[in-house]
């Protein structure tokens, strides 16, 4: 009885947010928030998520402060589906260097563990949105 109960307020939920959601409500363990990445939890959170979008950034960096709030609000958009992180340059040289970060705000597109696209400046939603759907 419990399951029927949990397939109906899940199907009440859908039909509430209208056809075509992009949260995964079947996924309520991923965060709706872009989560800190740091050199050492870097490869084990590429590898645990199909889609990993990861914004190289730091605290001192403007453009980065204007695309945060676009993160955040793709983050609760796509939750379930495609994990938003945080690796700020300045704390977390290694995995900077290693991905060829020149410039900030970047942003790396990792499919199933392999980069598969970078993303380099600061853009509003209707110009990165696409640029990263593409790998759902």
């Amino acid at each position: 009885m419990d399951e029927l109960e949990r397939i109906k307020q899940k199907r009440l939920r859908e039909m509430m947010r209208g056809v075509g959601s992009k949260v995964d409500d079947s996924r309520p363990d991923w965060p709706s928030i872009p989560v800190e990445v740091t050199d050492r939890s870097f490869n084990q959170v590429i590898q645990k998520y199909p889609v990993v979008v990861v914004d190289c950034w730091a605290e001192w960096c403007a453009p980065c402060r204007m695309v945060a709030p676009v993160l955040e609000e793709l983050a609760r958009d796509y939750r379930g589906r495609i994990l938003f992180g945080k690796l700020n340059v300045d704390s977390n040289v290694r995995t900077a260097q290693q991905y060829g970060v020149m410039s900030i705000p970047t942003l790396l597109v990792f499919k199933n563990g392999q980069l598969a696209n970078r993303l380099v400046g600061a853009m509003p939603k209707d110009m990165l949105e696409p640029q990263i759907t593409k790998y759902l």
